[in-house]
């Protein structure tokens, strides 16, 4: 039963204790700009995660159980139900099609590499750093 409760649980809580990951809430347009800036000395990895779809959950808790880039790379959260409008100005500003879940990875201001669905994985991310 604890099986389906972690695949199909409402929880949201992404900086739970099992978790390798030291996300950076994304919750206002202006962090974009941050993450510009940021992205020229140290990429930055943008996850867009539903709290709505199983898919995206099992998605992010596969991704942070692989994920071991924290001193490569500096990881940003976006719950994209509740800042749908950050989320649009991902993909405009950074001419990425929304997908969700989705992994964005910016280098030097502009998206370089991006992944959605079963094709988020850490280890490929590592690979285009």
């Amino acid at each position: 039963m604890s099986f389906f409760k972690n695949i199909f649980s409402g929880s949201e809580n992404q900086n739970d204790s099992s978790s390798k990951m030291d996300w950076n809430n994304l919750t206002d347009l202006g962090q974009l700009n941050e993450i510009i800036t940021l992205s020229n000395d140290k990429p930055v990895a943008i996850f867009k995660h539903s709290t709505r779809c199983s898919i995206s959950r099992m998605a992010l808790r596969q991704f942070e159980n692989e994920f071991d880039l924290s001193d490569k790379v500096t990881p940003y959260f976006l719950d994209l139900i509740a800042y749908r409008d950050v989320s649009n100005e991902i993909a405009t500003r950074f001419g990425v099609m929304h997908q969700s879940p989705q992994l964005i990875l910016i280098k030097d201001g502009k998206a370089v590499y991006n992944a959605s669905h079963s094709d988020i994985d850490a280890g490929q991310l590592g690979k285009k750093l």
